[in-house]
């Protein structure tokens, strides 16, 4: 069975609501950790067999395949997760920007207010990323015609008298 199956597996077995809370608690923390180490210090690339990555991070190799289904659209080079295996080898070449709007998006407000982000991208930009992520979820509607509005096809005629027939 595929990491990413038993991944699945174990995030959605059946148990009761302090269970399934006590583990998404545990995932989070160990998943802010990562976050933190690999924020720390950007110069680092981290590569290898998925084993020996989730090993760097201290993490099961079932558990980091959770952190690379979450954090692969924020990779500059995507993978696919349901293939993954503890040899198949894997780099989190990350694109800190989009990592940042995906965190926003997420919500994941613990791990876009990490003080690690400092050093990676400056609060301006931080800013901007934040701005964009709001504009992007706001509705836009589209100015409609009004019935008494000229024609937008353009014949000169109130657009009842045309296209609104």
């Amino acid at each position: 069975m595929k990491l990413y199956e038993q991944w699945q597996q174990l995030a959605q077995m059946a148990q009761t609501p302090q269970q399934q809370q006590a583990f998404w608690d545990d995932y989070f923390a160990a998943e802010t950790q990562v976050y933190k180490t690999i924020l720390a210090d950007t110069s680092v690339l981290h590569e290898g067999t998925m084993g020996e990555v989730a090993a760097k991070f201290d993490m099961e190799p079932v558990v980091f395949c959770g952190f690379m289904d979450g954090i692969n659209t924020s990779l500059k080079k995507e993978v696919d997760v349901e293939k993954l295996e503890e040899e198949t080898p894997i780099k989190l070449d990350i694109d800190f920007e989009k990592l940042f709007y995906n965190m926003n998006d997420a919500k994941a407000k613990w791990l876009y207010t990490l003080k690690e982000w400092d050093g990676v991208l400056s609060q301006e930009k931080r800013d901007d990323i934040t701005r964009q992520w709001r504009m992007a979820g706001q509705a836009k509607s589209e100015k409609t015609v009004g019935r008494n509005d000229p024609c937008p096809c353009g014949s000169g005629k109130k657009y009842k008298k045309c296209c609104g027939k």
